[in-house]
């Protein structure tokens, strides 16, 4: 049974702390923390990526559940003569979202807040004017509720071009279970790992298989997942992550989303099915989609050069990247999949060894004509 509470309680924790690619110290140790309360051990990189451990009956080969704990944000790229700074987007994310957000920036000498502002803000000033300019992050600015009218002012307060800008998540818990706050992608999912983690230790549930819970700290980047795996004793790899309900796609607003293929190809035959087994299993509503403008941090594993198998499971996200917003059944549902995931037996029992013969490689059957229902 995972807890709910516990749940909601370290998504909230989590969206209070700003984590930026880039600046991710605070996070990770509130990770750290969170392992701590649970009684998972864990190790960190040097750059600290979090790799945690859920020891199962055989230690090899081992199963991993990837979620990244950065987000994100924005950089100073140039301070303005009026006195505001010129700003830049930390990953990828549209400058529409920018405007009217309050923003703290990071800098050497202290921290400073302020708003984003399209450059024409004021109707008064500029009429029709503000509803024509482009969207663009040239056409927005940063104004600091400090006394700087000039470049001067802003050097005085120690900004400096390269400062890192974080972005208040406006996070809503509803009565109803709606969650609404920047940056559910992707510390739901993160909540949702750490709550099916909680549940096995909680119950101990005994796992066939060791399970890595892999926290990664640049996914926002394109990095993610190709820093942390160390070595081959990986055979299967899940990625954590949004669900883009949208017009056009196929993902479950209030269960999980199994993502079938994204910008890097189609996901592993044999752990997808797998994943939508456990889900029939367990009475747990879902959904499969396809992503065209997507990756996760299971593509930059396989980019690595790390041969496993990998699959994408997604909790709800509506304006992913912007205003997003999420229901904490889908998050329940997610996390039910995890747990059940890692307490499921091995897919092959040939995937101990990087390489074998063909005698024990799946027979063609298994996917050409496979006994399961739809």
């Amino acid at each position: 049974m995972i807890d709910k509470e516990f749940l909601l309680k370290t998504l909230k924790r989590l969206l209070e702390t700003p984590s930026p690619s880039g600046m991710t110290d605070a996070v990770v140790r509130l990770v750290c923390e969170i392992l701590d309360e649970i009684g998972i051990e864990y190790k960190l990189t040097r750059r600290g990526a979090i790799r945690a451990s859920l020891p199962g009956e055989a230690d090899s080969p081992k199963r991993a559940i990837a979620a990244h704990i950065d987000t994100l944000g924005a950089m100073v790229k140039a301070l303005k003569p009026n006195g505001r700074l010129e700003i830049v987007p930390i990953g990828f994310w549209s400058s529409r979202f920018a405007e009217g957000a309050r923003m703290t920036v990071y800098s050497d000498n202290g921290n400073y807040r302020g708003t984003g502002l399209p450059l024409k803000a004021s109707g008064h000033t500029f009429n029709k004017e503000i509803d024509t300019q482009p969207v663009d992050w040239k056409q927005v600015e940063l104004r600091l509720d400090e006394r700087c009218a000039s470049v001067a002012d802003l050097m005085r307060l120690g900004v400096r071009v390269g400062d890192t800008i974080a972005v208040d998540p406006g996070t809503e818990f509803g009565p109803n279970g709606y969650i609404t706050s920047r940056y559910l992608d992707d510390k739901a999912g993160v909540a949702s790992l750490l709550a099916a983690a909680e549940s096995i230790k909680r119950k101990g549930t005994k796992l066939p298989l060791d399970v890595l819970l892999l926290f990664t700290i640049s996914e926002e980047v394109g990095v993610g997942a190709s820093h942390i795996l160390h070595g081959n004793d990986v055979a299967e790899m899940i990625s954590v992550d949004n669900a883009t309900n949208a017009e056009g796609q196929n993902s479950s607003d209030f269960g999980v989303t199994v993502a079938m293929m994204d910008s890097a190809g189609p996901f592993d035959w044999h752990l997808t099915r797998h994943l939508l087994d456990l889900c029939r299993e367990h009475n747990i509503e879902h959904a499969r989609d396809v992503y065209r403008y997507y990756r996760s941090d299971a593509a930059s594993a396989l980019e690595a050069g790390n041969d496993i198998r990998t699959a994408l499971l997604c909790f709800a996200c509506d304006a992913s990247h912007g205003w997003e917003r999420t229901h904490e059944d889908s998050l329940m549902s997610l996390a039910r999949l995890l747990a059940a995931q890692m307490a499921s037996q091995p897919l092959f029992h040939r995937d101990r060894k990087a390489l074998g013969p063909l005698e024990d490689f799946p027979p063609a059957e298994v996917q050409t004509t496979p006994d399961r229902p739809l």
